[in-house]
């Protein structure tokens, strides 16, 4: 039965985070973070199927080198608290078989997220449970037609009734506020990419001859009256299938 699951993190140095320690892990790969020369060394880790990176317009081509990106990641971004990555985790249809749920998350990746100007860090997880998924790491920061990463924020100027600028004497400038350079922060995206997500599957499973269907909306929108069940992700499943009782299967 193909369940729905799509969550997005920010993955944030303010939290004890590194962009190149989340990647070596999806990646089962190892990598040294040149930033704080922490080497990250995963290369034990199992169910690591596929992996690969995909750049958008005028990012340089070095970046498709996942130690390469993420440390350049972790160099402009020099705050205490930088948001250093955002991640999507999906959950793939079990009916489609490896090399159709690589290209559907291919297919989504480019669309949604490429294509609006992000570097994208894609790996397949898939332990032979019946919990294939992707970890989808994503660049936060725009850039520009030279290959720079560009600003997360933009300065607007604070305008009159007249559509005029208001000069602020004391600090011998006009007024400004700062604003977001992309609107990838926004509440209604994230919607906009959870819905996208079921849609592409949906597509996916009607074009493979599956009837099985899925919705990102919670069963109370859809007008369901049933408990909703829990995606217990990569861990707790394990834990659950050598009988060790986990709070999320409890559920």
């Amino acid at each position: 039965m193909a369940i729905y699951h799509c969550s997005i993190k920010v993955i944030s140095r303010g939290k004890g985070k590194s962009a190149v320690a989340a990647a070596a892990y999806r990646a089962g790969e190892k990598i040294t973070n040149e930033f704080d020369g922490m080497t990250h060394d995963y290369t034990h880790k199992g169910g690591v199927v596929h992996t690969e990176i995909l750049l958008p317009d005028h990012a340089p081509a070095e970046y498709a080198d996942r130690a390469v990106l993420w440390n350049e990641v972790e160099k402009i971004e020099k705050a205490k608290n930088a948001q250093l990555a955002r991640e999507i985790e999906i959950a793939l249809p079990r009916e489609l078989t490896r090399e159709q749920g690589i290209s559907l998350v291919r297919e989504y990746v480019k669309r949604h997220f490429v294509a609006a100007g992000m570097c994208a860090d894609i790996c397949l997880h898939n332990t032979g449970g019946g919990n294939p998924h992707a970890h989808i790491m994503l660049t936060m920061r725009p850039f520009d037609e030279g290959g720079e990463w560009g600003a997360k924020q933009k300065k607007e100027y604070i305008l009159d009734r007249d559509g005029n600028k208001i000069y602020d004497p004391k600090k011998r400038q006009y007024k400004c506020k700062s604003i977001p350079a992309t609107d990838w922060n926004e509440q209604t995206k994230a919607e906009e990419w959870r819905a996208a997500w079921a849609r592409l599957c949906n597509q996916a499973l009607e074009q493979n001859g599956h009837a099985e269907r899925v919705d990102h909306r919670s069963y109370e929108r859809q007008g369901i009256d049933q408990i909703p069940t829990v995606h217990l992700g990569v861990a707790a499943s394990a834990m659950e299938k050598r009988g060790i009782r986990t709070e999320r299967g409890d559920l």
